[in-house]
C-alpha cells in the first residue's frame, strides 16, 4: 500500500484550490441561461447519454478494473474518486477547439456539476465499499458524505448559480469576461498543480511507475466510454465529440479539494488526482486538435475537388 506516502500542503493551498474551482465554475456559467436547461429537456438525448456514461458507466467500470487488476487500494480509491467527479470545465474549451457541440458540452458541465452534489459522494462511498480491493481501506476512513455534499455545493453549485445571475444581469460583462475567466482559471490551476509537483518532486518521481500508467490508462478508458456511448446512441459527430470530452475530462480539481480537506494523509489518492489534473489537459487538447486538424483537412479536400 501507499499509505506511507505523504504529500506536503498547507491550509492556504486548500483555500487557494477551492477559490480556483469556484472561479472556474463562475466563469463557465456566465453565459448560461435558464433556457439552456430547458433546451436539455427539449433535446435530452445527448446530455442524458453523457450523464449516464459520466455517473454510472465510468465509476462502475473503474471499480471493476481496479478490482480485476488488484490495484493498490489507495491508488484504486483515488481512481474511483476521480471517476465519481463531474466533467471538468475545460471540456467546453476543448469541445470548441475540436469542432464539437459546445451547447451540449456546457449544458452537461452545468447539469453534472449540480448532480455531483449528490452523485460524487454517493458513487465514491458506494463503489469504494463495493470493490473488494478498496473495501477495507474505505471502512478505515471516516467519511461523512454530508460534508462532501457541502463542499461540492460551495465550490460548484453556488458559483454556478452566481455566474448565471451575474451573466443574466450584466450580459455585456459576461460576454467580455468569459474568455479571460477561463484563461486565468486554467493558468492559475496549472500553476497550483506545478507548485504541488515541485513541493513533492521526490514523492512523484519515486512512485511515478505506480501511478502514471494507471492515470493514462484510466483517462483513455474514460474518453473511450464517452465515444462508445455516443456511437451506440447514434449521436451526430458534434454531439459525440462533446460527450466524449465531457466524460473524459474529469473535474480532478474537485477530487483534490475533497482529498486535501478530508483525506490529507492518503498520499496515493492525492498522487492520482494531481496527475489526472495535468494529464487530462494533455490528452483532451491533443484529441481536440486532432479533430480540428481532420476537419480542416476535409474542408481543403472538399474545396480542391
Amino acid at each position: 500500500m501507499l499509505s506511507d506516502v505523504q504529500i506536503a500542503f498547507n491550509p492556504e493551498s486548500l483555500i487557494l484550490l477551492n477559490l480556483i474551482l469556484a472561479l472556474m465554475m463562475f466563469g463557465v456559467s456566465l453565459t448560461l441561461r435558464v433556457d439552456d436547461f430547458r433546451q436539455i429537456l427539449r433535446s435530452p438525448v445527448a446530455p442524458a447519454i453523457g450523464l449516464v456514461a459520466q455517473f454510472v458507466v465510468l465509476p462502475a467500470m473503474t471499480a471493476l478494473v481496479t478490482w480485476f487488476f488488484h490495484i493498490d487500494p489507495e491508488l484504486a480509491l483515488g481512481m474511483i474518486l476521480v471517476a465519481s467527479c463531474p466533467g471538468g470545465t475545460f471540456s467546453n474549451i476543448m469541445t470548441y477547439i475540436g469542432r464539437g457541440n459546445v451547447a451540449v458540452s456546457v449544458s452537461m458541465t452545468a447539469v453534472s456539476s449540480l448532480a455531483a452534489i449528490v452523485m460524487t459522494p454517493f458513487n465514491f462511498v458506494f463503489y469504494g465499499q463495493l470493490n473488494p480491493v478498496t473495501r477495507d481501506l474505505i471502512q478505515q476512513i471516516a467519511i461523512d458524505p454530508l460534508s462532501i455534499f457541502w463542499l461540492t455545493t460551495l465550490v460548484l453549485a453556488i458559483p454556478l448559480i452566481l455566474g448565471m445571475m451575474v451573466g443574466s444581469r450584466f450580459p455585456g460583462f459576461a460576454k467580455k469576461a468569459e474568455a479571460p475567466f477561463r484563461a486565468i482559471s486554467l493558468f492559475v490551476f496549472l500553476g497550483f498543480v506545478a507548485i504541488a509537483f515541485s513541493s513533492n518532486t521526490q514523492v512523484f518521481l519515486q512512485h511515478m511507475a505506480s501511478f502514471a500508467v494507471l492515470v493514462i490508462g484510466h483517462n483513455a478508458m474514460a474518453l473511450s466510454i464517452g465515444a462508445i456511448s455516443g456511437y451506440l446512441a447514434r449521436l451526430n459527430t458534434g454531439d459525440r465529440r462533446a460527450v466524449t470530452l465531457e466524460v473524459g475530462i474529469q473535474n480532478s480539481g474537485l477530487a483534490l479539494s475533497i482529498l486535501f480537506t478530508f483525506f490529507p494523509h492518503h498520499g496515493g489518492m492525492l498522487i492520482i488526482a494531481a496527475f489526472w489534473g495535468v494529464w487530462h489537459l494533455v490528452s483532451g487538447l491533443s484529441l481536440a486538435m486532432f479533430w480540428n486538424w481532420r476537419h480542416l483537412k476535409q474542408e481543403v479536400s472538399y474545396v480542391s475537388r
